[in-house]
């Protein structure tokens, strides 16, 4: 079952796979195709993940394990910062 605290690990896997760095739609394009069995599988969660995968960015970028240079701009990882 995916919750808010695993997208955030869903989005840095995500990142790393886009090679740092890619806009919300490209996260959002990798988690469904890799995870749309457990998004399906995960109640509530599966009718606003797009919804938490924006809280989980914004939760990441407080963390200081990803930012944006523009508001719109695509989110970076933070390399030093993930573990």
């Amino acid at each position: 079952m995916i919750t808010r605290e695993e997208l955030k690990k869903l989005i840095v896997e995500a990142l790393i796979n886009l090679e740092g760095s890619g806009k919300i739609i490209d996260v959002c394009k990798y988690i469904w195709d890799n995870y749309e069995d457990e998004l399906r599988k995960s109640g509530d969660i599966f009718y606003t993940w797009q919804y938490d995968v924006r809280w989980a960015g914004q939760a990441l970028r407080e963390e200081g394990k990803i930012h944006n240079d523009t508001r719109r701009g695509p989110w970076i990882l933070s390399k030093e910062k993930v573990s």
